[in-house]
């Protein structure tokens, strides 16, 4: 925890009047003469405190005016004078996760360097843990943490948690947390080591404590044993890799000196047979790192992993449930996809993976399935999955954009670690469906002023993928409706690539008296010539003329299907509309 704040120059009973340009003090009265006052809602006070700045700054003025609500809010929340000023303009701005020091400096109504003056108070605030901050990219900003809302909704003093004498789940929840914050930069690594040294010093009832201190490591070493046994509690991860580990430390020199100690062997971890190099088809792996046996045993004794993970395999899309569907192609689309089909056959699969595996290559494979919507990607994922009897974890990647700075990032790394947990428990190798990857395989963003913190979400996500397929064992398919956009680093890492394109002559032909059983030849040569559609685009108007047929009783003539056509071209072209198949 930090340690207590040094006392202010600015006491919470009493205002230098040097503030005001004067050299002696004025104390606050802080009688009950204005105890109207004191009974006003705490918000309401903040709110008075913001408004009463209007554009007279931290002048003498303001400080007279406001003085009664300063002094309320400065007792309640154990603040001096102008830490109060500054957290009540603080939480005025907390819709903005990203508040920069400018943004207080304008809604102060005062100069940035007079803002710098009173960044020592800022550092206060975060002590109390009224606001965290972020130190990334260069870039200082600030948010105020929900909870404090919370609290002062309540017109209550927000006090954090105290976890003393914790249970070992809540341990685990406390350390995650912590983890976070400094992952996503709104804690210094010195800062964290301090957090975990008194998170453990104040739990010695647990085990997990009592050995970290009877393992007597250095800090450094500390925080990473903790982190290895976080992912492993979380996800079951045994394959730990440097990008999992990189974000944990300040810059990239610290990282640089851990990481070359990890490859090198001389790690104090793994001297001590802490950590372990991760094993992939019996080689292991120099840049993957897992939890030994012995370190499981000694310090996760006190949780069941295997009964609190649960099933993996829940929620995949079993592949005997899929239904059968009759698949049209172009020629070339038709072999390269019984080409993949005949590789994704689990007896192929297998031997295909130990050759590789023997000759030293990477065993997973991805595949991209690019082409205009409508053009059967998707429906032909599961076929292929039908087929090969192969169970699909599908992601639906808006789920993964989390309108949380830094929760999408989680999500990816999660739902990663969830995979490669089913590809251990499954006796057949599951596919990963990443359908409509576009959002996430699309060329990364140039860092803007106006869009930063976005960016570099979406970048961050873009990485982890890449380093997942890197590191991935199993199957994994994209679907792109729009692959010239696509990042060139991704584009390296499908090693098959399947471009679907619209139906000819002949497949849309077929198509049709597919999907309208008793549909005449000649009109379906008719349909297929006359209108350029996708398989979806058919589907889609075999569906209108059934709801027709139901409606009215009757066949639903040529001359019907063919409005339903000309119908379908004409909102081809609307915005937001996308038709699967």
């Amino acid at each position: 925890m930090p340690g207590k704040p040094q006392s202010s120059d600015l006491d919470s009973n009493v205002i230098k009047k040097e503030e005001f340009g004067k050299d002696t003090r004025e104390t606050m009265d802080v009688s009950n003469e204005h105890s109207g006052v004191a009974n006003i809602h705490l918000l309401e006070h903040i709110e008075r405190i913001v408004k009463l700045s209007g554009k007279k700054g931290l002048s003498e003025e303001y400080f007279s005016k406001a003085r009664n609500h300063i002094e309320c809010v400065a007792r309640k929340l154990h603040l001096t004078s102008m830490q109060t000023v500054l957290f009540a303009h603080f939480l005025n701005r907390s819709d903005n996760q990203t508040i920069l020091p400018e943004n207080i400096a304008e809604s102060l109504n005062c100069s940035n360097i007079q803002i710098i003056r009173y960044m020592n108070e800022f550092d206060e605030l975060e002590k109390k843990k009224l606001i965290c901050c972020c130190r990334g990219n260069r870039i200082v900003s600030y948010r105020v943490p929900i909870d404090v809302i919370n609290a002062l909704r309540k017109d209550e003093e927000y006090k954090p948690a105290d976890h003393r004498n914790i249970s070992i789940t809540e341990f685990f929840t406390v350390i995650e947390n912590l983890f976070a914050q400094r992952l996503e930069n709104e804690m210094t690594f010195a800062n964290l080591i301090e957090e975990l040294k008194n998170l453990i010093d104040i739990n010695m009832q647990l085990h997990f404590c009592q050995k970290i201190k009877d393992f007597d490591i250095d800090d450094t070493e500390m925080a990473l044993l903790v982190f290895f046994c976080l992912l492993y509690v979380n996800n079951n991860d045994d394959h730990i890799g440097f990008h999992d580990i990189e974000d944990m430390y300040d810059d990239r020199y610290m990282f640089r000196n851990v990481m070359d100690s990890l490859n090198e062997g001389y790690n104090e971890l793994l001297e001590r047979h802490f950590i372990e190099n991760s094993n992939s088809d019996g080689f292991g792996d120099r840049e993957c790192f897992k939890l030994t046996d012995m370190t499981k045993n000694e310090l996760l004794d006190e949780l069941n992993i295997k009964q609190r993970l649960g099933n993996p395999r829940k929620g995949l899309l079993l592949a005997s449930t899929i239904t059968e569907k009759k698949m049209f192609y172009n020629k070339g689309e038709r072999e390269k996809i019984d080409r993949l089909c005949s590789l994704l056959s689990n007896e192929n699969f297998k031997t295909v993976q130990e050759r590789l595996a023997g000759n030293g290559m990477r065993i997973g494979f991805a595949c991209l399935f690019s082409g205009p919507p409508g053009t059967g990607k998707t429906e032909t994922v599961y076929q292929i999955a039908r087929m090969t009897g192969r169970d699909l974890m599908v992601v639906d990647i808006s789920d993964t954009k989390s309108m949380w700075f830094g929760e999408s990032e989680k999500k990816i790394k999660s739902l990663f670690d969830r995979y490669k947990l089913c590809v251990e428990k499954s006796d057949i190798t599951p596919i990963l469906l990443f359908n409509e990857a576009d959002a996430i395989i699309s060329k990364r963003k140039e860092l803007s002023e106006s869009n930063r913190a976005v960016d570099q979400t979406e970048n961050t996500i873009q990485n982890i993928i890449l380093q997942e397929m890197e590191n991935l064992t199993g199957i994994l398919i994209a679907t792109s409706n729009l692959t010239q956009n696509m990042d060139t680093a991704f584009e390296r890492r499908f090693l098959y690539k399947i471009e679907f394109e619209k139906p000819n002559l002949d497949a849309r032909k077929s198509i049709w008296t597919s999907l309208i059983p008793g549909l005449p030849d000649t009109e379906a040569y008719e349909l297929a010539k006359r209108f350029d559609l996708s398989g979806g685009q058919i589907e889609n108007i075999a569906r209108k003329r059934t709801v027709e047929n139901v409606i009215s009783g009757e066949e639903p003539p040529l001359e019907k299907i063919i409005s339903f056509c000309q119908e379908e071209l004409l909102g081809k072209g609307r915005a937001g509309k996308k038709i699967g198949f």
